[in-house]
């Protein structure tokens, strides 16, 4: 517990990712119908239209695996105060963001995308920080 406070805002941030991508990674799982049918409907008009069950199957593992390597990551750094897991939890989850982010300009959705530079912020930064 030692490094609680020498790494609060790593951790904080890495909480942040952990509940973002396993909330999200988790609803595609349990809702996948739901979410291939709101996917097929958003992506009608542009040239990801044949593939999405492939894309939905992607961002899915992708944002599993982002949420729990931040999640390994907050035990690592709390344990030992290495960031290892930490660092490659942030990274792939700025490229789960970044996957949704082109889907979301593919689309023509730029208020959705915008929603996902909210998220990517405090991704990105976190990288920067565990890059010390």
């Amino acid at each position: 517990m030692e490094y609680v406070l020498q790494y609060a805002t790593e951790l904080l941030l890495l909480l942040f990712l952990v509940i973002t991508f396993l909330q999200s990674g988790l609803d595609k799982v349990l809702d996948w119908k739901g979410n291939l049918g709101w996917l097929t409907g958003h992506f009608e008009k542009t040239p990801l239209k044949a593939v999405v069950p492939l894309l939905l199957g992607t961002i899915t593992v992708v944002e599993v695996v982002a949420g729990v390597l931040s999640a390994l990551g907050m035990y690592q750094l709390l344990a030992s105060g290495e960031t290892d897991l930490a660092l490659y939890g942030a990274v792939l989850s700025c490229v789960a963001l970044m996957m949704l982010l082109f889907g979301q300009r593919m689309a023509k959705d730029y208020v959705g995308a915008k929603t996902i530079v909210v998220y990517f912020m405090p991704a990105v930064f976190l990288v920067y920080l565990l890059q010390g």
